[in-house]
């Protein structure tokens, strides 16, 4: 059995951890801070738990500075994939309450001016009005870019009906068929409001980075920062990033989006659970969410309790039992990013992982005739890096995946549904694995 140190993995996720917070695991595991029983042993309620989903919030906080006034960071289970749905559940929830709230007061203020009669019901018309809104204006923006963002709107479409998803890009369409770019954003079809009425979309959803198709947003999309200036009453499609693969993994602005959420295993610790940073405008009690009465009499889902974001931030994360020894994972990863970056904050870590992608598309595209990187040039990941070798050929690749697990270099094959090779370089990934992993492909290539 080779030892750690000798095995360089580059798997998408689950990924490869910091050794040393896995070597300070497996003590706590057995005994954490000399409580005689193990991190896993503990209650999700104690002391203890509260402190290490403080410590994992704190190192959060000061990785991406987030506002804390402005912003709750919430801890759950269910993955990505989880996510895909409650982000629907909650911001469906939250558009039809801003426009019962809408409908209510214009209504009363029609009955008081006596523009309506004074004997109607105004609830039953309310509800009239609604189910009307409901079924022509209601709609979520997603911007297909990968495989994905393709499945959440896809969820989505489970959840409320194909009517109300609008694909508002489908990258396939200007690359054949398939993913590997990002179209111009002045071809995005966005549902904005228009400054004569009429509601905007109750979010726009990306995918920040595809794990399957190796493509990236180089950074927030230009089109969608002007929604605040051209937002009126307040009605501005609400951002929500799935950044799965790219968490922690370079400076962003996190007042740029509504919702931010990832699952735990690419970058900041093992699958288990899913870290979600939601706008504090979006929850009770600054927020109404409609009832789950009101959103059956609209034929609209209610999720469930455990994806509710109003019921896990009210009860700190713990509503249901948490995995806490995965959130101490996860807060040791971040701790240690903390501490290794100082004052350049993830911005340093940015840094290192573009230096590390530039080392390996650099050997790429060296050798043309034998590797070809999947996505465009404009939108290659700095975390996924997806390509193909001797023209496609499924012998070629067997060959190269067997040359590379010889050099202790795993992990390396690419999502079954799009084949190749894809070499995931997450914050664990060292340089030396890099380096190794550069010097392969030009030996591989020349040697071809």
């Amino acid at each position: 059995m080779p030892p750690r140190s000798d095995v360089h993995y580059f798997g998408a996720g689950p990924a490869p951890l910091p050794t040393n917070v896995l070597e300070e695991a497996s003590n706590v595991l057995l005994n954490y801070n000399d409580r005689g029983v193990g991190i896993c042993e503990i209650s999700h309620r104690s002391a203890d738990a509260t402190a290490i989903l403080d410590n994992a919030k704190a190192a959060l906080v000061t990785l991406y500075n987030i506002p804390t006034d402005e912003y709750e960071i919430l801890f759950l289970q269910g993955g990505g994939s989880g996510e895909f749905s409650a982000v629907v559940y909650h911001l469906v929830s939250y558009w039809v309450a801003k426009r019962q709230a809408i409908a209510t007061e214009e209504l009363r203020l029609a009955v008081a001016d006596g523009k309506a009669d004074t004997g109607v019901d105004v609830n039953k018309m309310v509800i009239e009005r609604l189910k009307r809104e409901v079924h022509d204006e209601l709609k979520l923006d997603y911007l297909v870019t990968g495989s994905w963002s393709l499945k959440a709107s896809q969820e989505a479409a489970r959840l409320v009906g194909a009517e109300h998803v609008n694909i508002a890009v489908d990258s396939r369409v200007a690359n054949d068929g398939k993913f590997g770019k990002i179209p111009s954003e002045e071809t995005w079809n966005v549902v904005k409001r228009k400054r004569e009425g009429g509601p905007g979309s109750a979010m726009v959803y990306l995918c920040d980075n595809e794990t399957v198709d190796g493509v990236e947003f180089p950074g927030f999309p230009k089109s969608l920062e002007s929604y605040p200036e051209d937002a009126v009453d307040d009605d501005a499609p609400l951002v929500v990033a799935d950044m799965s693969s790219n968490f922690i993994s370079r400076p962003i602005d996190v007042r740029k989006y509504a919702v931010i959420f990832g699952g735990a295993q690419k970058n900041v610790g093992n699958a288990g659970i899913t870290i979600v940073i939601v706008r504090k405008s979006l929850l009770p009690p600054v927020a109404k969410m409609a009832s789950p009465e009101l959103l059956r009499e609209l034929g609209l889902p209610v999720g469930p309790i455990v994806l509710d974001w109003p019921t896990i931030a009210k009860n700190n994360s713990l509503y249901n039992t948490l995995p806490i020894f995965d959130v101490w994972v996860a807060g040791r990863v971040m701790a240690g990013l903390v501490q290794s970056h100082g004052s350049k904050g993830i911005a340093g870590q940015g840094e290192i992982a573009t230096q590390k992608a530039a080392l390996v598309y650099g050997a790429l595209d060296k050798y043309p005739a034998v590797y070809r990187v999947v996505p465009d040039q404009s939108v290659r990941s700095r975390m996924n890096i997806c390509f193909r070798v001797g023209g496609e050929s499924a012998e070629k690749e067997k060959e190269f995946l067997q040359g590379a697990e010889q050099r202790g270099l795993t992990g390396l094959k690419g999502h079954r549904s799009v084949g190749g090779i894809r070499a995931s370089n997450y914050n664990a990934v060292s340089m030396e694995a890099v380096q190794k992993l550069v010097q392969y492909l030009q030996d591989y290539a020349q040697a071809s």
